[in-house]
């Protein structure tokens, strides 16, 4: 059986950040915990966020990591209980929403955070206590703002996913404005993320129609926008249609992704250091290689339609395409130029073999397969 369902309260606009008080309000949360970064601190974004709330009682933890830790998890919950929050607003790129994902669990749930983790067995233990969540994207990428999910590295060092329908966010703020001037590189890496994400779910052999009919559309202004929004941090309609890719990925990723982040998540475990954007672009190539094999791929003619949307003349093109785009976005070639080395691919393809994204690929992948993508994306 197929199961859809479409999603939560968004408000997307230029300016949307102004509106946090009132959607506070109406979801109900009276003294919030900000989870955000130093980086977005620096930005002055936090601020921006502050003076929304006027007259309101706000607690602030702004150490979330750039892959979001079972640690900073504990401090936030720490902070949020100390502080009696009552709900959670998330001002950030995927890893700030993620880790406020996961304060909602661990500041309402006993026991450790692996407990809860999908390959655990843990996604129906996440109950409606979860604490409400209020996401402000800062970045275009994750779409954590409209996703059940989070990736967060817990304590034994695994990338481990976390997903339930009592974490999406009861509200998405949407505010394009945030990203105007977000360094080039991020704004690659990030784009490149949401471009995935796109593809991935568009890949995936399950059934859902609204789905595909999104990931199509955030496909085609995605990569007819991620150039000129890393060319130019201050282009507006780079930058909304960017925002909005970024958050139609992540509403058609219910889905399911793929092998482009089994690897992602399992390299990201071994060396939190790499940007998770960055690899899924990297093995892009070599993916969609593998999935130009799987059955439902080709008899839906899904290669033949990203194609289409993308300004290509044939599918074969496409991994020659996404190659090409990441030179002209300044992202890493392969592998070697981040530091990775074989004989890391042992500990990456168990871990990539284990992760939540591997079943949904549309053509089952081997330790050998996963090998061959690694060599490949060396």
């Amino acid at each position: 059986m197929a199961f859809i369902y479409y999603v939560t309260q968004i408000q997307f606009e230029f300016g949307a950040i102004a509106l946090l008080k009132q959607e506070c309000k109406r979801v109900g949360i009276t003294r919030p915990l900000i989870v955000t970064d130093p980086g977005v601190k620096a930005a002055g974004i936090l601020q921006k966020a502050l003076d929304a709330l006027p007259g309101m009682k706000v607690a602030v933890y702004d150490q979330t990591p750039s892959n979001p830790t079972e640690a900073a998890v504990r401090a936030a919950a720490e902070l949020y209980k100390n502080s009696a929050c009552d709900g959670l607003i998330a001002v950030g790129g995927g890893s700030a929403i993620d880790c406020a994902k996961g304060v909602a669990i661990a500041a309402t749930h006993e026991g450790p955070l692996t407990t809860y983790a999908t390959i655990e067995g843990g996604s129906p233990k996440i109950t409606d206590r979860a604490a409400p969540l209020i996401a402000v994207p800062t970045t275009s990428g994750t779409g954590s703002e409209v996703a059940r999910g989070a990736i967060i590295i817990v304590d034994d060092h695994r990338k481990l996913g976390f997903h339930s329908w009592h974490l999406v966010p009861k509200t998405a703020i949407c505010d394009p404005g945030l990203t105007l001037g977000l360094p080039a590189h991020l704004t690659a890496a990030t784009g490149m993320d949401a471009i995935a994400h796109c593809m991935e779910t568009f890949m995936s052999a399950a059934f859902n129609p609204p789905a595909d009919g999104i990931a199509l559309d955030g496909l085609e202004r995605g990569w007819a926008h991620i150039e000129r929004a890393t060319r130019d941090g201050s282009d507006r309609e780079a930058r909304l249609n960017m925002m909005s890719a970024s958050m139609q990925g992540a509403m058609a990723f219910q889905k399911g992704l793929g092998c482009v982040h089994s690897l992602s998540h399992s390299l990201g475990g071994v060396d939190p250091r790499l940007h998770h954007g960055a690899l899924n672009a990297m093995f892009l190539p070599a993916v969609l290689r593998f999935n130009a094999g799987a059955e439902s791929v080709q008899k839906q003619r899904r290669l033949e339609r990203m194609a289409g949307v993308m300004g290509l003349s044939s599918a074969i093109e496409i991994p020659a395409a996404v190659k090409a785009m990441n030179a002209r976005l300044g992202l890493a070639p392969g592998l070697a130029e981040l530091g990775v080395r074989r004989e890391q691919f042992k500990d990456i393809i168990q871990g990539a073999l284990a992760d939540h994204c591997h079943m949904t690929n549309p053509r089952l992948a081997s330790a050998e397969d996963y090998q061959e993508m690694l060599e490949t994306s060396l």
